[in-house]
């Protein structure tokens, strides 16, 4: 029983760090270009509130735009990151009125 406990809240924690899906559309060695859907579900099936298309390049860098409209007001998007072993990251969303936000990050790879 308790087994069973840890791994499920282990798959929980995992559940909520997980990347959006990134369906490619086109691939060449220059990179990729994907669309995420904002995909929401409900009891009986699934609902797409609006998507992400980006540019992911073989080193890890990239940009995206989106906009999700699972709200009253549509919210925007868009951000850029670095490649390489440490990799910035910075963006902004906003729906144009009070919603608006900046965020920025570090990732490291080891």
């Amino acid at each position: 029983m308790i087994f069973a406990t840890t791994a499920l809240v282990g798959m929980l924690g995992f559940a909520a760090r997980a990347e959006p899906i990134k369906l490619p559309v086109d691939s060449d060695e220059k990179g990729s270009v994907y669309v995420a859907p904002n995909v929401n579900p409900t009891e009986t099936s699934a609902t797409v509130n609006g998507a992400t298309v980006g540019v992911q390049r073989p080193d890890g860098s990239g940009t995206y735009i989106g906009t999700d409209t699972s709200t009253p007001r549509p919210t925007y998007s868009l951000g850029a990151s670095t490649g390489g072993n440490v990799s910035f990251s910075g963006g902004v969303q906003s729906d144009g009125k009070a919603n608006n936000g900046v965020k920025a990050g570090v990732t490291i790879k080891y």
